[in-house]
């Protein structure tokens, strides 16, 4: 079976850069992002409206060109982590983890025992369809490819930052920027980015601690390098609605005279 690469970069401390895809449904737009020479592609099921068929589509297609997704699940529960596990998606970048208990029953859905209590599915695209090998050694390998963000964005969740970064099947560590904003008050307000500088901060300071990968959403060339610099390895850059609208308004504003 193929393995995820990138867990793989993470281990060889290569750093990575995606996008999100909030709208566009077209598998297709994976093979794109690689050929601009992107990463990874980080797909939304929170804010966003593809269906499990998408996703799985999508899954199937990262994993046949090497170039990974991480999907954002509407709920990082059972439920969820199970479908996409099981549709093929490796990556798993799960929403408003405010507690080591939420935590922990994240690591126990997703991975199969002795790790955890992940459901067994059989013979499915996240084997992709490959029987060889013993059961147990088949799991061991899926437990070894997954690869768990979770998001902090609560004021809440940083109380609890040490306990959820020393956890065993949390891979990354990562925060929600305007959530976490607007639940501490400053969303709009000139503190804004020195006191969100500050929260991530202490992100990157607990996956140093703990030894794992930080991850950080980035606005602008400037922010990814600051980041970089700082020691996060997954950087995703904008959206690929924004990056369209972005370079449309600028195309539009050459061509028709700006107004």
């Amino acid at each position: 079976m193929h393995i995820n690469p990138m867990r793989a970069g993470v281990e060889r401390g290569k750093v990575q850069i995606g996008t999100w895809v909030n709208m566009i449904r077209n598998p297709a737009i994976l093979p794109l992002l690689k050929a601009a020479g992107l990463d990874f592609a980080r797909v939304d099921m929170e804010h966003a409206s593809p269906s499990m068929e998408t996703i799985a589509n999508m899954a199937l297609m990262a994993r046949a060109i090497d170039f990974p997704i991480a999907v954002r699940p509407p709920k990082a529960n059972r439920e969820w982590i199970t479908r996409l596990l099981d549709a093929g998606v490796w990556n798993l970048h799960c929403p408003q983890v405010d507690t080591a208990e939420q935590a922990a029953e994240i690591v126990a859905a997703s991975r199969y025992t002795p790790q955890g209590s992940r459901g067994m599915a059989g013979t499915s695209a996240a084997t992709e369809y490959e029987i060889g090998g013993s059961v147990m050694d088949r799991l061991a390998f899926a437990n070894k490819q997954v690869f768990v963000t979770v998001m902090l964005e609560s004021g809440s969740a940083f109380d609890h930052l040490d306990d959820i970064a020393a956890m065993d099947g949390i891979d990354a560590l990562t925060l929600g920027p305007t959530d976490l904003a607007q639940d501490l008050g400053v969303f709009g307000t000139p503190d804004m980015g020195q006191i969100l500088d500050e929260k991530r901060d202490l992100v990157l300071a607990a996956a140093r601690k703990y030894g794992k990968t930080c991850a950080m959403l980035c606005n602008s060339a400037e922010q990814a390098q600051q980041w970089k610099e700082a020691g996060a390895l997954l950087l995703a850059y904008k959206s690929e609605v924004e990056v369209l609208q972005i370079g449309f308004s600028q195309a539009m504003s050459e061509i028709k005279g700006k107004r």
